[in-house]
């Protein structure tokens, strides 16, 4: 098969270890076989060619978790990459950036026909975790008021699509004035400088920055609200300031993509509603460095699209 390749892990050059080449992989017994049509590049790629995925995995590697396909009965379908307890695809089995992935049957969800193989292909890791946060662990209703760290992110920009469809207030932050600027065209209500002091508290705050942003979330949430984590791209370990958590009840809730169930809820949210993931740019496979260095450089806004004839 034509797969994008982690040939070998470098934690200051990632992109050293990247290749398109032909791979055969066995299938996985048991497992449905999927042609791609479309995949997404996510940070988790550049994670796992730095050699930092979390879990213990060799070269050479298929990467990709996100993607949509047709199954050998002619099924359009979305892949879920969770495939064992806090195991994605392309950890312990190839990836979707490929022409073809093995995944469980109970894996696939029902393409929406709303929804085209590029834009489905951004839906299971992001969106299914901006949907999950909000929704799931956050138990966000119309009216509440929820802080997105991050403008520009994956998981940041889906969950603003999301947040304001489903009648949300919406607060983003960023260093970044252009990212600002574009959070308030997908839809956010007010976009304001890290670290900057809100007008008023919010009832959930969504966090995958980590270190940089962690202070702000605490002093930013209400008394009883909740704290939402499934990232923390500036760092693990910043101060717990504990005070912040139990003196006014505040619940810190961890998050790991969500389920197939989800996905399907989300897929069918997305075909209703008419809003659809914000798509960077679709590039063929041959051209995924092109997307890595896009990625690398932080110049994406919206998901890396690989399309797979």
């Amino acid at each position: 098969m034509r797969a994008a390749v982690a040939t070998r892990f470098d934690v200051d050059n990632p992109l050293a270890g990247l290749e398109v080449r032909d791979l055969e992989t066995p299938p996985t017994p048991g497992w449905a076989r999927v042609h791609v049509r479309a995949a997404s590049f996510n940070h988790h790629d550049i994670w796992t060619l730095r050699g930092l995925s979390g879990h213990r995995v060799d070269p050479p590697l298929v990467l990709g978790t996100d993607a949509a396909g047709v199954t050998d009965d002619g099924q359009e379908v979305i892949v879920h990459a969770v495939v064992a307890p806090g195991l994605l695809l392309s950890e312990r089995a190839p990836g979707t950036l490929a022409d073809r992935v093995f995944a469980p049957a109970e894996n696939l969800i029902p393409k929406p026909a709303e929804l085209s193989f590029a834009e489905a292909a951004c839906l299971p890791t992001s969106y299914l975790t901006a949907f999950n946060m909000l929704f799931g662990k956050a138990r966000l209703i119309p009216g509440e008021h929820v802080l997105i760290q991050g403008a520009g992110g994956g998981v940041s920009t889906a969950a603003v699509l999301l947040a304001t469809a489903a009648g949300l207030e919406v607060t983003v932050t960023s260093r970044d004035e252009e990212r600002l600027r574009r959070a308030r065209e997908l839809g956010a209500h007010h976009a304001i400088v890290t670290g900057q002091q809100l007008s008023d508290r919010v009832d959930a705050v969504l966090e995958t920055v980590g270190a940089a942003t962690w202070a702000h979330s605490l002093r930013s949430v209400r008394p009883g609200g909740r704290i939402v984590v499934a990232g923390a791209t500036t760092g693990f370990d910043p101060s717990a300031e504990l005070p912040h958590l139990f003196l006014r009840d505040v619940d810190v809730l961890g998050t790991f993509m969500g389920s197939p169930e989800q996905l399907g809820l989300l897929a069918n949210m997305l075909a209703t509603t008419g809003v659809r993931p914000l798509i960077d740019s679709v590039r063929p496979l041959d051209d995924i460095t092109e997307a890595a260095e896009r990625m690398v450089a932080g110049k994406a806004f919206g998901k890396l699209v690989v399309e797979i004839s």
